[in-house]
């Protein structure tokens, strides 16, 4: 598993019980070449002088060479054959998997690829590892154990020359891509050593009985080579044979088991190929190099290796950082304008501070391929402009096992050939479940003990344990690195604890013993009812004798019941899926995007003191995590990884929760909550389902919730399955831009009431409204954008569009800095518009010229009876001038002051209320002005009174005004 690293320091690696305890390796990629992910750095230090291990020496009859021999070899070096032999590779080797792809531009190994720690290793470290063997003291063995991958086959301690290196590390270091970057130098000409490099899978070697020659293998994989290979073993070319995945393969090094073969052309079996060719009696002078988990490095003799090498991967935060900048620093990666290049520049540096803190993020990134899930991540919450309807989070980490886990078994010798990650699921699964339904994070040995039931395994079981332990254990969980807990495991990142309880639940691996039973006695008893030897001898066994005239009588019935037993554990998991989805407790948390960001980037601010209480834990990525696994994409991926969920169980899942579901999210859920929700429904991808939960919300309440481009495309892409008008949609203080409007124009189109109050909609933005409100659908009445820097050329796009606009009633532009000439652009095609009832112009510095002209408009408008003026620089002359307008034509009304003549405006609290709301907001000396002019003239108009229930209204206003301006005064309003 990965090792805590935190700057130059590393906490202990906290003990394991017997079951657990082994050789202290890190994590690796094994499997198939274009299957894995990346690697780190390296350095090259003579090594001290160990016990020589095999591998140097060849029989006498084929050593040495002739000057023929030579010249021979430099004609063979420089034919064609090998140069197409190279290009082939290269651009083989050089192919990207569809998960790189994805999310960005395909990058190139030579673009983004760091060299991982690779340290010189001995057997016995190999099958004796120190029992205190902690993080810190692997990371800081002699730097003299630290060697390159060029200098791999340089001659040991003792003056040896190395032709066999075993190359060992456990899933996640990056073995695969290391051998990719290999490849990929020597077809570039960077590996010098090497005139010929032929790489076999293991996996491909292991499906293959039939005998054949090592010439016809080499031909048949590599067609380039066929004129390379009759002279395979009669020239001295240096070759390099590249074996990767050793594990697959189950070799017998015993003379019986396998004969001797030194005849390239001889037929013999793939895997007595490779034991002959690691014994150095067939090609003694080819070099080996052999990649490996840790649990299948004793399959080769200690005599026949010359070399034992580990990745340990990336043991050092520079390392870390150095990918993640060369990673999201690479054009295009943010969109490639200027704006995109410093939003990478401002991720990477706050990455690098999160790296620094000694914190858990540090440990996981030890492992190259939780690097790149990182990075990944960081690509689909930032970088994301529109959301393809495959691209989820559950994706992401459903590609990223499969990147590290695809076709591979646990154990190859094992005759139940499980898939490793069938076995993660049901054994790590059942921790991360545990841990999610007790809230819990960190797990003890006790709870590792418990889990993995030691107790009662069978000794098949207990070697598969041992295989696990030794290979996958630490790529799941890792130390914990915090103060106090360093003997306590968490899982390396925080999300896959809840993807892992997921699946378990999912997989149906939480079903009761009688669903289980019920559902095995179900199929075969529904196979063989009319049988009645094989119903008895089934039911035998289960129960006495004496019950079976009983069953005889149940027979036609057995079937049904069991499957009704049996079929009970959709509902369960349809039940879990929709409690966890609306938990109580985890209201008001911040949506998951944002939580998923601040466990990446960190949370910026002091530090949280080691002896304050922690937060209650969160779980909210668990039922999206449920619901995302139910997609059919990644049901596909799943069952490549040996995880099947049958469509019929995923289609009976989702109609057992749709009520529940439906139900629920009718209640009000708070904005962060109810983002969750949308984004369940999103990495649910079921559209049919999808359509009728979203047409139960008619208000969407989104305010106060950033809504980076990833939530704006997810928002659209999950209201686009309904085309139900929606009553209000609120996205008050989203952080919204010209950009999250283009996005959401689908949506918008839809909506009545809109708002938009306290964005950054300027007049680009403005602009994607003009085509909004002119669009022939567009369903809005009441616009507000209050408090955004609209400006005089957004006013002039708004005004263009309420000349045309057929829908809206109501727009308020309170404190949009309009200013008299953006005022004059709406006034000036007010006449064309014929449904608008309600304009707010407050606070926008007009003077009396521009004000009369708005009332002067209105005055004449078929329909327009309101305009909002308060808080303007409107002079008493303009006051009056306006209160007279206003006598001309009954209905027409202008918001100025609180007072109306003699008497008090009846939107007198309408307008204190608005103030009130956008004061944190607005500039406090300005409206503290303000609020002495109104109490001036409120004043003023009571002493023209005489009627004393007009002097008592006009105390009452007084009376809040002083109060505001106090509390506004002492700062606290």
């Amino acid at each position: 598993m990965s090792r805590a690293v935190q700057g130059r320091g590393c906490l202990p690696w906290a003990r394991l019980g017997p079951y657990l305890r082994a050789a202290s390796l890190p994590g690796a990629a094994g499997g198939s070449f274009h299957g894995k992910i990346l690697s780190g750095d390296s350095g090259s230090l003579p090594r001290s002088c160990v016990r020589h291990q095999g591998g140097s020496q060849g029989p006498p009859a084929q050593r040495g060479s002739s000057r023929h021999g030579l010249d021979h070899l430099r004609t063979v070096a420089s034919s064609d054959a090998i140069k197409k032999h190279q290009k082939s590779l290269a651009a083989w080797f050089s192919n990207q998997p569809n998960e790189e792809r994805q999310f960005g531009p395909s990058f190139s190994l030579d673009a983004v690829h760091v060299d991982p720690v690779i340290r010189e290793s001995s057997l016995e470290q190999i099958l004796k590892p120190s029992p205190e063997l902690t993080v810190q003291h692997q990371l800081q063995r002699s730097s003299r154990q630290v060697i390159s991958l060029q200098n791999l086959f340089d001659v040991d301690a003792c003056g040896r020359q190395v032709k066999n290196v075993v190359l060992y590390g456990t899933v996640g270091t990056g073995k695969s891509t290391l051998i990719k970057k290999m490849v990929v130098d020597w077809c570039h000409g960077l590996l010098p050593r090497f005139e010929l490099v032929i790489p076999f899978s293991c996996e491909d070697l292991s499906h293959s009985r039939v005998p054949i020659s090592l010439r016809r293998l080499v031909t048949k994989k590599y067609q380039h080579l066929r004129d390379v290979a009759p002279i395979l073993g009669t020239s001295n070319l240096k070759v390099l044979f590249i074996l990767n995945g050793l594990e697959r393969l189950n070799l017998d090094f015993r003379l019986a088991g396998t004969e001797l073969c030194c005849d390239p052309g001889e037929p013999i079996a793939p895997s007595a190929i490779v034991v002959n060719l690691l014994r150095k009696y067939l090609l003694p002078e080819a070099s080996i190099i052999v990649t490996t988990r840790p649990s299948a490095v004793r399959r080769i003799p200690g005599k026949y290796v010359g070399r034992y090498a580990e990745i340990c991967g990336f043991s050092d935060t520079n390392l870390q950082k150095l990918y993640f900048q060369m990673r999201l620093s690479q054009p295009g990666c943010g969109g490639g304008d200027g704006e995109g290049s410093g939003e990478q520049d401002n991720l990477v540096e706050m990455l690098s501070r999160n790296l620094e803190r000694q914190n858990q993020i540090a440990a996981a990134c030890f492992l190259p391929s939780y690097c790149w899930l990182v990075c990944t991540t960081l690509h689909f919450l930032y970088f994301t402009r529109t959301v393809p309807p495959s691209q989820t989070l559950t994706g992401i980490y459903t590609s990223f096992l499969r990147l590290n886990f695809s076709g591979e078994v646990l154990d190859s010798t094992d005759p139940t050939d499980i898939s490793m990650m069938k076995y993660v699921a049901k054994t790590v699964g059942k921790l991360a479940h545990e841990g999610v339904m007790s809230r819990k994070t960190c797990f003890s040995e006790e709870d590792l003990r418990q889990c993995f039931e030691v107790e009662m395994k069978t000794e098949s079981e207990l070697n598969l344990l041992e295989v696990f332990r030794s290979d996958v254990f630490r790529f799941f969980l890792t130390p914990c690195v915090q103060p106090g807990k360093e003997h306590t495991f968490v899982f390396t990142i925080p999300a896959m604890q809840e993807y892992l309880a997921a699946l378990y639940v999912v997989l149906g691996e939480k079903k009761t013993l009688a669903q289980k039973v019920g559902k095995e006695l179900s199929e075969l008893i529904g196979k063989v009812s009319e049988d009645a030897a094989v119903v008895l001898g089934i039911v035998s066994k289960v129960l006495p004798l004496r019950f079976l005239p009983v069953l005889f009588n149940l027979l036609k019935i057995f079937p049904r019941f069991f499957s009704r037993l049996s079929g009970k554990d959709r509902d369960t998991i349809a039940r879990t899926m929709a409690e966890e989805l609306f938990k109580e407790e985890d209201y008001y948390n911040d949506d998951v995007l944002d939580q998923i960001n601040s466990s990446i980037l960190g949370v910026e601010g002091p530090m949280r003191h080691p002896d304050e209480a922690p937060d209650d834990e969160v779980f909210e990525l668990f039922p999206i995590f449920m619901g995302g696994l139910l997609s059919r994409r990644n049901r596909a991926i799943l069952e490549q990884l040996g995880c099947s969920i049958k469509n019929l169980a995923a289609f009976e899942i989702a109609e057992a929760m749709k009520k529940t579901v439906i139900r629920n999210s009718r209640k009000g859920l708070p904005p962060s909550e109810l983002m969750d929700y949308l984004f369940f429904l999103h990495e649910f991808q079921n559209e049919r389902f999808t359509a009728e939960a979203v047409r139960s919300l008619r208000t969407v309440n989104l305010s106060s919730v950033k809504l980076t481009p990833l939530k704006c495309s997810v928002l659209a892409s999950v209201m686009g399955t309904a085309c139900h008008e929606v009553d209000e949609l609120n996205l008050t203080s989203c952080n919204l831009d010209a950009g999250s409007l283009r996005t959401l124009f689908p949506v918008l189109l839809r909506c009545k009431v809109l708002h938009l109050q306290l964005n950054s909609l300027g007049p680009d933005a403005c602009e994607e409204l003009r085509a909004l409100l002119l669009h022939d659908q567009c369903a809005v009445s009441d616009l507000r954008l209050s408090n955004n820097p609209v400006g005089e050329r957004g006013a002039r796009h708004l005004a263009e569009a309420l000349a045309g606009n057929r829908s809206l009633s109501r727009l308020s532009l309170l404190h949009a800095a309009l200013g008299d000439r953006g005022v004059e652009e709406i006034a000036g095609r007010l006449a064309d518009n014929q449904q608008l009832q309600e304009l707010n112009l407050g606070y926008n510095a007009l003077t009396d010229a521009a004000a009369l002209r708005v009332v002067e408009v209105a005055k004449k408008h078929a329909t327009l009876d309101k305009v909002h003026l308060y808080f303007n620089d409107i002079s008493e002359e303009g006051k009056r001038a306006l209160h007279s307008l206003r006598m001309d034509r009954d209905g027409v009304r202008a918001l100025v002051f609180l007072t109306a003549g003699t008497d008090v405006s009846d939107y007198w609290s309408s307008i204190l209320n608005t103030v009130h709301r956008n004061l944190p907001f607005w500039d406090r000396e300005r409206v503290r002005q303000h609020l002495a002019l109104l109490l001036q003239d409120l004043e003023s108009s009571r002493r023209q009174t005489a009627n004393p229930w007009r002097k008592a209204k006009f105390l009452r206003v007084e009376s809040e005004v002083k109060r505001m301006l106090g509390k506004l005064q002492q700062g606290t309003l």
